[in-house]
């Protein structure tokens, strides 16, 4: 079924929506989920609370794109959840280890006017990342915001670890001497 027919199943409070969503969207969902958890049971229960938010949440919503509105859920979701769980138990994953390497490159969160400026800043980072040739945004992507091992990018890239390492090193300075002239740093 079309993206905008399920849509409109949703405006239309039709639980037939959630299934189809379900159908179309379960092993998507489950990979961003079971990536950033590394657990089968947290990742699938955390499937199930994504189709439970998009029903709450369409409407109001009307996603212009349904795979990203979902997925977006999914990683809010699943982040959520592992940083409920770190919480207890202080690991080094992957979910730590990516997210960590991007905290030079950006501004530092907490002060009002950065609050503002979220959206702002998502452009801006969104204009960064369409000015990269293809194959380093999908890299940067992948890494930072499906939170993929460096070990499966240099595979599916067929790069060295290290080739790899390097060049998402590059793209951090990038993205902070760029967020840096945009205005976004301190």
């Amino acid at each position: 079924m079309e993206d905008e027919r399920i849509v409109a199943l949703f405006w239309e409070r039709s639980e037939v929506a959630v299934a189809e969503v379900a159908a179309k969207y379960t092993p998507y969902l489950t990979a961003i989920c079971q990536r950033i958890l590394q657990d089968k049971q947290d990742a699938e229960e955390c499937v199930n609370d994504v189709l439970s938010r998009a029903w709450e949440s369409i409407p109001p919503h009307r996603p212009a794109v349904l795979r990203t509105f979902l997925g977006k859920i999914a990683r809010n979701l699943s982040l959520n959840r592992f940083e409920s769980r770190s919480a207890q138990k202080r690991g080094g994953g992957q979910v730590t280890l990516a997210l960590s390497e991007l905290e030079d490159c950006l501004p530092a969160n907490g002060s009002v006017e950065t609050a503002c400026s979220a959206h702002s800043l998502s452009e801006a980072i969104n204009a960064f990342l369409a000015g990269l040739p293809r194959e380093n945004r999908i890299l940067f992507v992948r890494r930072y915001w499906y939170l993929c091992p460096i070990r499966e990018l240099a595979a599916e890239m067929h790069m060295r670890e290290g080739a790899v390492k390097s060049l998402l090193f590059r793209l951090r300075n990038q993205l902070k001497c760029y967020l840096e002239k945009e205005g976004f740093m301190e």
